[in-house]
C-alpha cells in the first residue's frame, strides 16, 4: 500500500516537473482554442459541469457507473489526466479518499476545486468517530445543498474564463431552476409515504442528508464509508432492527456488493421475517452514460421512484 502511494505521488511529481518545461503552457488562456478541459472525479460533478459549461467546456469524469468513490485509486492515466486539465473539479470531504493527496498537489499548480467544501459547516452532517472523515461527504442526496455545488462550478468556470461569465450564470440559473422543482417531487413523494413507514435501510450509511432534508428514517449496514467491511455485529444488529419494527424491503446499492445486505435477509428469514429487496438505489455513482440514470436529475428521480415504490 505505501509502497503503490509513493510510486503514484512519483509519478505525480514527474509529471508536474515535464508540464512545467513545456513552452508556457500553464500560461496561456484557458480557452484560448474556444473550449476548456476541466477533469472531474464522480458523475454527479461531471453532469454538472455539463450542464453549466456546455459547449465552452470538455469534460472527462474519472469514474464511470458503478465505481466507489471510497476506494478508488488513481491511475497512471487519471495523473495525466488530471494534468492535462485547466481546472479540476472534486466532491472533497474525504469523499475520494484515496485520491486526496493526488488533487491537493493538482490544486497547487491549477484551480482544484472541491465543490462539496463550498457548503456552510453548519449545514453538514457530522460523521460518526473513527470514520475518517469529519463530516458526511454525501451532499448530493439533498437537493437544496447540491445546488450549492452548481453554483461553485459557476464560480470557478467563470474564474478561468471570464468572458463567458454571463453564459456559465445563465446555464446554471436553468440548471438550478429545474434542481428547484426536483426537490420540490422529491418532497411530494417522500411525503406520499405512510409516516410509519418511512424507514430506508441501505448497504451504507450514505443518504442521511436524504433523509435528513425529506423525513424519511435512514440505517446503513456499513457506515459513511465503505473502506471498512460489515462485521457479524453489524449485520446481526440490522437484522434485528428490521424484525423488531416490522420492515419489509431494503435496498441495494449499485456502486457496493450486495452480500451483506442478502446475508441480512436470510438471517430475518431464519428469525420468521420476510424481507424483499425493494430495488437497486444509486448512491456514489450515477448510472450508465446515457440512460436517465446517467444524469444527477434522473439518478435521484429513479432513487424516490424506487423508495416509493417499495414503501407505500
Amino acid at each position: 500500500m505505501a509502497k503503490g502511494k509513493t510510486a503514484l505521488l512519483a509519478a505525480l511529481a514527474a509529471f508536474i516537473a515535464i508540464s512545467s518545461g513545456c513552452s508556457g503552457a500553464d500560461e496561456r488562456d484557458p480557452a484560448a482554442d474556444g473550449v476548456i478541459e476541466v477533469t472531474t472525479t464522480i458523475g454527479m460533478i461531471t453532469d454538472i459541469v455539463k450542464e453549466v459549461g456546455g459547449e465552452r467546456v470538455r469534460v472527462t469524469g474519472l469514474m464511470p457507473a458503478g465505481v466507489d468513490p471510497h476506494l478508488y485509486k488513481a491511475t497512471q492515466g487519471d495523473i495525466r489526466r488530471l494534468e492535462q486539465a485547466e481546472i479540476i473539479f472534486y466532491n472533497g470531504l474525504h469523499l475520494e479518499g484515496k485520491m486526496a493527496e493526488v488533487l491537493q498537489e493538482m490544486g497547487k499548480k491549477k484551480p482544484a476545486i472541491p465543490v462539496a467544501e463550498n457548503i456552510p459547516k453548519e449545514r453538514l452532517i457530522a460523521a460518526a468517530p473513527n470514520s475518517g472523515t469529519e463530516y458526511d461527504p454525501h451532499v448530493w442526496f439533498d437537493v437544496e445543498l447540491w445546488m450549492i455545488a452548481v453554483e461553485a462550478v459557476r464560480d470557478g468556470l467563470a474564474a478561468i474564463d471570464p468572458g463567458y461569465g454571463d453564459f456559465y450564470a445563465r446555464n446554471a440559473e436553468d440548471y438550478l431552476a429545474k434542481l428547484a422543482e426536483l426537490h420540490r417531487y422529491v418532497q411530494e413523494q417522500i411525503n406520499s409515504i405512510p409516516e410509519r413507514s418511512r424507514v430506508l435501510v441501505t448497504a451504507h450509511d450514505a443518504f442521511g442528508y436524504f433523509g435528513r432534508a425529506y423525513g424519511i428514517e435512514v440505517r446503513g449496514l456499513q457506515g459513511i464509508s465503505t473502506a471498512s467491511e460489515a462485521g457479524t455485529k453489524d449485520v446481526t444488529d440490522l437484522r434485528d432492527f428490521l424484525v423488531e419494527r416490522k420492515i419489509k424491503a431494503i435496498f441495494v446499492e449499485s456502486s457496493v456488493p450486495q452480500d451483506y445486505m442478502q446475508a441480512v435477509v436470510e438471517g430475518a428469514r431464519e428469525k420468521g421475517h420476510e424481507i424483499v429487496i425493494g430495488g437497486e438505489l444509486f448512491s456514489d455513482a450515477m448510472g450508465e452514460e446515457g440512460t436517465p440514470e446517467g444524469t444527477y436529475i434522473g439518478m435521484v428521480r429513479h432513487n424516490v421512484d424506487t423508495i416509493v415504490g417499495a414503501l407505500k
